[in-house]
């Protein structure tokens, strides 16, 4: 299913696979011009400021696609979800994972970004995969609660949108998590893009880039619960899906 997906998003497009590039870059550039060169925000340690945003973009671009593919995936299939029967995690699984072939095509952007800026990774760089599977458990989680709760009420189709786009401005995306006053980081940190966010910050760029430990377990925790309660919300419904879809 998610090779299916993979091979049918771009198909009928000019410039293809190169979407997958595309969206990141513009998004990083519009975050650098009025985030770093209108409102001067800092960025962390010495970084290029391009290079603090994409650190960013590449698990919130991850997140916020897989959300939005996960939370309508059911709904897409609902032809086959009625007729055979699979487990239908596969189903929200597959969709996450289309999002992360994107996630891995945008890393090329890193690259060059750091090639342009000469920024030389640290051996922070080796603990990247922890990360990424921590991206992808907060997408999972988020995905399966979205992707239950959109079957049985119709609603959440146009409410992921606005979660996706006010998810945007609260997530450290285009700043840095330092200028948030100390008194509000515990209630920032609920935020669980936070601590995967930061985390991968404190891998890429690596001298200069620091994580709030407490906050950041906070976050690390609500992506635990995430992922648990979403699996078990999804297996309670599961068997509800085929009549009410």
């Amino acid at each position: 299913m998610a090779w299916r997906d993979i091979a049918v998003r771009y198909k009928q497009t000019v410039i293809g696979v190169a979407w997958a590039l595309i969206r990141p870059f513009l998004t990083m550039l519009v975050f650098t011009v009025i985030s770093g060169r209108l409102a001067k925000l800092p960025t962390e340690g010495d970084a290029p400021y391009a290079v603090l945003v994409f650190a960013a973009m590449l698990p919130w671009q991850f997140f916020s696609t897989a959300l939005s593919s996960c939370s309508d995936s059911l709904i897409a299939n609902s032809n086959l979800l009625t007729k055979v029967y699979f487990p239908r995690l596969i189903v929200p699984a597959a969709a996450v994972i289309t999002s992360f072939v994107d996630f891995l095509i945008s890393f090329v952007i890193l690259a060059g970004l750091m090639l342009w800026y000469q920024w030389w990774p640290s051996w922070r760089l080796l603990t990247l995969p922890l990360w990424v599977a921590v991206a992808f458990a907060a997408s999972m989680g988020a995905g399966l609660w979205l992707a239950s709760l959109t079957v049985q009420y119709r609603d959440f189709r146009y409410v992921v949108p606005f979660l996706v786009q006010f998810g945007l401005y609260v997530s450290p995306v285009g700043f840095s998590s330092a200028i948030v006053p100390a008194k509000w980081q515990l209630l920032y940190a609920l935020n669980p893009m936070v601590g995967v966010i930061e985390g991968f910050r404190w891998a890429i760029i690596g001298r200069g880039a620091a994580i709030n430990p407490a906050g950041f377990w906070l976050s690390m925790a609500i992506v635990a619960l995430l992922l648990v309660t979403g699996i078990g919300q999804f297996r309670r419904m599961e068997k509800r899906f085929a009549d009410v879809i």
